[in-house]
């Protein structure tokens, strides 16, 4: 009997197993792969793209992206490590970024930092166990008079006191 021959384009792509990544989400990074392959120096903008699609870069989704796009992993690996804007670890579905410059912190940022820690369960910077929170401290947000502050997904909250962060993350389900 002879042996079928299908297509590359329409073989069924194989999927490394990865309890993040939904089979939706896989058929998406497919689409950004096919989208960015033809263009040359695109990997970092496939791997933004990718991280919008899982939350993070998972080192199996790297691996199958360096696959598809014939780029060794290190490389892959070296540019994602490379950049502050990519995570290779589950991030929040929220971001919360406490100042720790010189004005918020005369003013309370650190307070702040450590009263958030204890809110979220959390030791130092990292994400909640249900992944509703990320918790990181930044040096300066350039909002001095309007110190302390925080900021939760790119929206700034000035001036804020241990008593309104309940309130505060109430607005971030």
């Amino acid at each position: 009997m002879a042996d079928l021959f299908v297509p590359k384009a329409a073989a069924k792509r194989f999927h490394p197993d990865h309890p993040d990544v939904t089979p939706e989400m896989w058929d998406k990074i497919d689409e950004a792969i096919e989208k960015y392959k033809p263009i040359r120096g695109s990997l970092i903008l496939l791997l933004q793209e990718v991280q919008g699609i899982v939350g993070y870069l998972p080192k199996e989704v790297m691996d199958y992206i360096g696959e598809r796009m014939n780029i060794h992993p290190s490389q892959i690996y070296g540019v994602a490590t490379f950049y502050a804007f990519f995570s290779l670890i589950p991030r929040g579905r929220h971001t919360i970024r406490v100042c720790l410059g010189t004005a918020c912190y005369v003013k309370g940022g650190g307070n702040l930092f450590e009263h958030l820690q204890e809110e979220l369960n959390l030791k130092g910077e990292g994400t909640t166990e249900d992944r509703r929170f990320t918790l990181e401290a930044v040096r300066c947000v350039g909002a001095c008079a309007l110190a302390p502050v925080i900021i939760i997904d790119g929206n700034v909250h000035r001036e804020v006191t241990v008593s309104v962060i309940p309130d505060i993350l109430k607005e971030y389900p």
